[in-house]
C-alpha cells in the first residue's frame, strides 16, 4: 500500500527548479523528439523512437514526488489503452539535480519494479527533452499524434487522491478522441505536481 499522501507547500516550491522555456504548444512539433533518453539497462534511444503508428505519450515522472504517487496507480491501464490504440507510451525521468541520490538510475530500477511498469521508464539527462517540451511538474503529460504534433498536455485526470472519484478523464478522453479522429476537449488541462528538480546551467 501506498503512504498516505500529505502534501506540504515545500513539495510544490521550486526548489532546484528553473523556469522552462515556453515548450511545445498544441498543434506544433516538439524539438526535443530527436535527443536520446537512456534506458534502465543503460541502452540510448531518441525519443521519437518510441512512436507507434498512432501516436506518442510521453509522461514526465520520477521516484518520490507524491502526486506520482497518487496518481501512478493508473499508468498501467493507461499504457494498456495506450497500446490497444497503437500509441507508443514512455515515462521520463527529467530531476537532474536528483539524480546522485532519490532519482538515481539505481533507485529508478527499484521503483519501477516495485510498481510494475510496463512502459520504458528513462533518463533524461541534462533534463533536455524537458525543456525542449517545457515540462513543469511531475507527473505532467504529452500526448502526440502520429505526425508527432501535440494535441494535448497537461494533468492525467481530476483527481490525483481517488481514481474512484474522478469526474474528468482529461487523458484518457484525449487517446480516445485521437484514435477516432474526433476533437479534442479540453486540449490542455493545469498539470499538477512536484516541480521538475532541474539544474543551473
Amino acid at each position: 500500500m501506498k503512504k498516505k499522501l500529505f502534501i506540504f507547500p515545500l513539495l510544490i516550491a521550486a526548489f532546484f527548479a528553473f523556469a522552462p522555456k515556453k515548450g511545445v504548444e498544441i498543434g506544433e512539433t516538439a524539438e526535443g523528439l530527436h535527443h536520446k533518453v537512456t534506458e534502465l539497462d543503460g541502452d540510448e534511444k531518441m525519443l521519437r523512437e518510441y512512436l507507434k503508428p498512432q501516436g506518442l505519450l510521453v509522461v514526465f515522472s520520477c521516484n518520490t514526488c507524491p502526486f506520482v504517487e497518487a496518481w501512478e496507480d493508473r499508468y498501467n491501464e493507461i499504457h494498456e489503452m495506450a497500446k490497444n490504440e497503437e500509441i507508443g507510451m514512455v515515462l521520463i525521468n527529467s530531476n537532474e539535480a536528483f539524480r546522485g541520490d532519490e532519482d538515481s538510475p539505481e533507485n529508478m530500477k527499484a521503483h519501477a519494479l516495485e510498481e510494475g511498469y510496463t512502459m520504458p521508464y528513462v533518463i533524461d539527462k541534462d533534463h533536455k527533452i524537458a525543456d525542449a517540451f517545457g515540462a513543469k511538474t511531475t507527473p505532467h503529460v504529452f500526448l502526440l499524434n502520429r505526425n508527432l504534433k501535440l494535441v494535448y498536455k497537461g494533468a492525467i485526470d481530476d483527481n490525483y487522491e481517488n481514481k474512484d472519484e474522478v469526474k474528468k478523464q482529461y487523458l484518457k478522453d484525449a487517446i480516445t478522441a485521437m484514435a477516432s479522429g474526433k476533437e479534442i476537449s479540453p486540449q490542455t488541462s493545469k498539470a499538477l505536481g512536484c516541480s521538475i528538480k532541474r539544474v543551473k546551467k
